[in-house]
């Protein structure tokens, strides 16, 4: 069920990085503002499950008005980019901070109560999760590789100026895919809010131990399935068994001793 939280939340930011080679580092912010999205349901009665595509459209409007205001002058700059990202997810953060507070708040979750697997209870939430995940997997593999958008994203990917002279609008290709990206990571917030909370800084953590899955996976969702199942499994081994501090840590130092083996990460030799 970790390694199914890991991918959800990893998902938006490998699209974005896959795509456009920019490493998006308002990430947080956006997983946060699903998560806000998920209190502010709440709050109005909706049904839990309905915050979720709510979030994910927030997060997809959003993200097309950051990638035509601010992203589309910096594709060529990547240094930029990076600071720019960055910054635009601290002025997210105080944005959240000033309508908010700085307290911890909390939405109700869609599913309750815990499910019997092999004699085992579990939280049936986060079973859930772990089948939303390989549906978004599945997904997501599906949309790259048979629909239109998914060949004209392998294009750019491949060769962006031999897919500019073939006729595909890689400029409507990249703000699609941040979009996209936006949009995952805005739902992937709402999802997990329900098992933690959320606070202005909540996306953070969670930045760290995505941009370390998606670093060592490639453009290769299964990849990223796979690190998020090996590293997310070490990370509650070593929670459970040594230390929750180093527990913490663990997805950081295999990723790093990953990428000094394998420097094109795990799905390329």
């Amino acid at each position: 069920t970790t390694a199914g939280i890991l991918f959800i939340v990893s998902a938006g930011l490998m699209v974005i990085l896959g795509v456009m080679k920019l490493i998006n580092f308002a990430h947080g912010a956006f997983l946060t503002a699903g998560g806000y999205v998920a209190y502010v349901a709440g709050k109005a009665g909706l049904d839990p499950w309905l915050a979720i595509p709510i979030a994910g459209v927030v997060g997809i409007m959003v993200g097309l008005v950051i990638e035509r205001l601010v992203i589309r002058r910096l594709y060529h700059r990547p240094l930029d980019a990076i600071l720019a990202t960055w910054g635009l997810g601290v002025v997210i953060s105080q944005l959240f901070s000033l309508t908010f507070g700085r307290g911890v708040q909390f939405a109700p979750s869609p599913l309750k109560g815990t499910t019997s697997l092999i004699g085992i209870d579990y939280s049936a939430y986060r079973l859930a999760l772990t089948v939303i995940a390989v549906l978004l997997a599945l997904s997501l593999s599906a949309l790259l590789r048979y629909t239109r958008f998914g060949l004209n994203a392998r294009a750019v990917i491949a060769n962006e100026g031999l897919a500019r002279g073939l006729g595909i609008d890689s400029g409507k290709v990249r703000s699609i895919t941040f979009g996209l990206g936006a949009g995952l990571a805005c739902a992937a917030g709402a999802l997990i809010t329900p098992l933690l909370s959320v606070d202005p800084n909540m996306g953070l953590p969670w930045l760290v131990n995505s941009f370390m899955l998606v670093m060592i996976s490639g453009v290769s969702f299964p990849s990223l399935l796979f690190a998020s199942l090996i590293l997310g499994g070490a990370q509650v081994l070593v929670s459970t068994y040594v230390s929750p501090v180093i527990g913490g840590m663990i997805i950081v130092i295999l990723a790093a001793l990953i990428l000094r083996f394998r420097p094109r990460g795990l799905s390329r030799a």
